[in-house]
């Protein structure tokens, strides 16, 4: 199985047998990675230049793998559902020149992190690094998964979902200029703002933040003009986004009210996709106790950002269990692969979040 990881930090790609991925052995995977994020242009994701970075690395994994091509490929990218029209125009021809690849999924990082930390059981995942987003789903039946054509929707009803038509809920995951509210440059750049507010005076202002400013990116004034010029401003903003938490951590009440602001943030996306049971629902186990994982690298915050979010998810949907993610969206991508090639892929098809592809 080949797993490709596009987010707003890097990409990474990764290959593993579908063997292990499926009996969850501890069998580590082959991986590549590069910190520098996919390119954006007119068309949105720049699939060419993903294409030339990933296709060799595929390659060389493959063939220490000893694997001559993938039974199966996924694909899993911030913002897929918004500005992937490029990777779903290109990915599908040039991963079957490359390769001969015969399944192909596409998907949102948000799937594949959704699949990394629950796998397909009902639920919902927040996926928080440099942005946000959350998802809550109701997979597919299993009968139903193994339908030829995975590209269009048309679920029915089943018990085993609860009475509900299976699909996906979304919340934010709108990028740093309109939303990915409590993500890590929604962090960032409320740190960066109070640290700026100490440097001019201003109410709001924290005097710990701008030091750690001073210490990472030089002196404050001349911060914007190192900012806006940079094509990878999002991933700027989240590299702060630790200073916030150690600052919170260290007794300082203005990045404490930050984290705090950001804990509310991510449990109000939490709560508008979880699959509570409703009115008329038929009463399942799977539906009224579904878990919500947390996953991406900004949860690695700790006990700052956590403390905060779980009491204000305690608050929100009280009795249900908020666990860890079991993998990441790297691990969701190879699962996600690997499910498609055994013919066992439950997640629901969508046309923005996930495409399967089949020949």
């Amino acid at each position: 199985m080949l797993g490709i990881d596009s987010g707003g930090s890097g990409v990474r790609v990764a290959v593993a047998r579908a063997e292990a991925l499926l009996s969850g052995s501890a069998e580590t995977p082959l991986t590549w990675a590069s910190a520098t994020p996919a390119g954006v242009g007119d068309r949105g994701i720049d699939a060419a230049g993903l294409l030339g970075r990933v296709l060799p690395a595929a390659q060389e994994l493959l063939r220490r793998a000893g694997a001559r091509r993938p039974a199966a490929v996924c694909v899993g990218a911030a913002g897929m559902a918004s500005l992937g029209d490029d990777l779903r125009a290109t990915l599908p021809g040039a991963l079957a020149e490359e390769f001969g690849v015969r399944r192909l999924a596409l998907a949102a990082d948000a799937v594949t992190g959704y699949a990394g930390a629950l796998g397909q059981r009902p639920g919902a995942v927040v996926a928080a690094g440099t942005g946000l987003i959350a998802l809550g789903a109701v997979p597919l039946p299993l009968a139903e998964s193994a339908a030829s054509d995975r590209t269009t929707g048309g679920a029915t009803t089943d018990p085993s979902t609860g009475g509900r038509v299976p699909g996906w809920r979304r919340a934010d995951g709108w990028g740093h200029l309109l939303g990915d509210c409590g993500g890590g440059a929604w962090i960032g750049r409320a740190g960066l703002e109070a640290a700026m507010r100490a440097y001019d005076g201003r109410e709001g202002g924290s005097g710990p933040l701008l030091a750690r400013l001073e210490a990472v990116f030089g002196p404050a004034g001349e911060l914007p003009g190192k900012l806006y010029p940079r094509p990878d401003r999002p991933a700027v903003l989240a590299s702060f986004a630790p200073e916030v938490g150690r600052c919170a951590a260290g007794g300082d009440p203005v990045a404490e009210a930050v984290l705090r602001d950001a804990a509310r943030h991510i449990a109000q996306a939490a709560a508008a996709v979880c699959p509570r049971p409703e009115p008329g629902d038929i009463a399942t186990s799977d539906i009224t106790t579904g878990d919500i994982a947390l996953t991406g690298g900004l949860f690695r915050m700790g006990a700052p950002l956590l403390a905060p979010l779980r009491a204000e998810l305690a608050t929100r949907l009280p009795g249900v269990p908020v666990t860890e993610a079991a993998g990441d969206p790297l691990d969701g991508a190879l699962y996600v692969a690997a499910a498609l090639a055994a013919g066992e892929l439950r997640l629901p098809p969508d046309a923005g979040l996930l495409s399967v592809i089949t020949a």
